[in-house]
Order: structure tokens, then sequence, then C-alpha cells
């Protein structure tokens, strides 16, 4: 029966005294030198510095190196990292990768600067290629939703309604809206616009009232109205049901050259009774 190998600690652990092909290996644990023979390769030996049960490697095929694999922790599966190559990897990290938290930020970002500066980053479709003038034979509507803008602010018409003889031209839902534009045309009932065609130039003497509003910092509101010097060309065509449809072009003597052109489908709401 083989004798159990005797193993004594000095600058290198020696693990054996027979003639064998004799190398070195490092504990996993502590990292303490260790000298065995091939006699011993694969088999389970005791740390004299840290007490850890390992594994011995297989011993070296040639003499070229002096170290080879670090020796394996019982229960452990062994390495395969060759000499001369660097530690062996450390256990995967069961938690969240550091590359997806990056993402998830910079996407939280992104988001933010979107919220904050969605007028600039995502401007409306412009109304193809309107320009600002008062000239009315040189106004061209375009077969698109009505847009231009309105106080320097891009402006896209979401809904059109049509209240006691007045258009309004707005972008927002209910409620107060971000921008919007009104003519208050001379008619008592929106009915009778119906296939109307109406041209009002920047000189005309009794030119419907024209009201741009923009929303500046909430519940404020920036109006301005205009009693002439604006050119129009308004088109209704036929009535269908509570609908009128129209074509307009419309552009104000303000600094900042406000405009708006295109097509709209109106909504004919009746006028709320006045109190008494």
């Amino acid at each position: 029966m083989r004798q159990k190998p005797h193993c004594r600690r000095d600058a290198a652990v020696e693990c054996s005294s027979e003639v064998m092909s004799e190398f070195k290996f490092a504990c996993p644990v502590c990292g303490q030198h260790i000298r065995c023979d091939s006699s011993q390769s694969g088999s389970a030996m005791g740390c004299p510095t840290c007490f850890q049960k390992i594994i011995a490697p297989n011993a070296p095929a040639t003499d070229a190196s002096k170290y080879i694999l670090t020796g394996t922790k019982a229960g452990e599966r062994p390495s395969l990292k060759m000499a001369g190559q660097g530690p062996a990897p450390g256990p995967v990290s069961r938690g969240v990768p550091g590359a997806v938290v990056v993402v998830v930020l910079l996407l939280g970002i992104a988001a933010a600067v979107a919220f904050v500066y969605h007028g600039t980053l995502f401007k409306p479709a412009p109304a193809g290629d309107v320009k600002w003038t008062l000239n009315l034979g040189a106004m061209t509507i375009p077969d698109a939703p009505a847009a231009g803008r309105i106080h320097g602010t891009d402006f896209t018409c979401r809904r059109a309604v049509l209240e006691g003889g007045g258009l309004t031209l707005r972008q927002g839902g209910h409620g107060v809206p971000d921008l919007s534009v009104t003519i208050y045309l001379h008619a008592k009932r929106s009915a009778v616009l119906a296939g109307q065609n109406i041209r009002i130039a920047a000189n005309f003497a009794d030119a419907p009232p024209v009201r741009l509003r923009c929303k500046e910092i909430p519940p404020q509101m920036k109006t301005e109205t205009f009693e002439g010097g604006y050119a129009l060309r308004l088109e209704f065509g036929a009535l269908a049901g509570k609908r009128l449809p129209g074509r307009i072009y419309l552009s104000t003597p303000d600094p900042m050259k406000s405009y708006v052109a295109g097509t709209f489908n109106a909504e004919i709401r009746q006028p709320k009774p006045k109190r008494p």
C-alpha cells in the first residue's frame, strides 16, 4: 500500500521524495507554491498554508515551463488557462450588467430632453414650399393640412372649428390651445359660408378681425389682433353634415411674419347662448 506523500513548507512546499518528474503549481486559494511529481497529478491534497483541499494539475509535457496550471479547489471545475496567461477570470456576475445601466440612463436623458425641447426637436411638417407674402396673386395654397408659423413658432392645425361665423384653426386638443388663429367672418350662421371664396387684400378697408394666440408660460397667452393690413385667401367647400372643408392662406403683418396655409375640415358648432 502506497504511503500518502508528506508535505513540508519552505520557500516552496515539496510534496514528494520519489524520483519522478517534479513540477510546481500554485494553490488557487492563497497562491502558495507546491512541488509534487507527475504521479500525484489529479490527486487531492491539502494546502499547508490555507488548509484548503485542492486537486493537483496534470504534469507538463515538457520542462520548458517552471510553473504550469494552478491547482483546482476541490469540488470546482479545473481551469483551462495555460502558463503565461493572466489570472483565471472570476465568477460571472448575476447582477444587472453595467452596459445595460448606462443604456437605461441615456434613454432617460434623451426622453427628458425630447419632452423639454419637443417644440424645436420635432417640428411640425412645413406647408410645402409656402413663403410669407402679402401679395394675393403670389399666394399658393398647398394640398396639405394647414400649417405655418405663428409668432415665430411652427404651427400645424390639429383641429378646425366654425362657430357663429368665426373660423378657428388650433394646435392642441380641448382646452386652451398651444397656438391658434381665428378669423371673425361677417356671417350670422356658419352654414352660409359653404361654397364661398373670400379674398382680402392688405389694403382692404373693412377687413374682419384676425386674432393670433400663442401660449407662452402657462397659463399666460400672447394675443395679437389685426383689423387690417393682412392678406387672406379662404375657399370653403360643400357642407357635409356638421363639417365644412376648406382651404386657406393667411399672412399677417406682425414682425415675426406669421402665416398659415393648407387645407382643413372644420367642425360646425352652435354658438353658446348669450348670458342675460
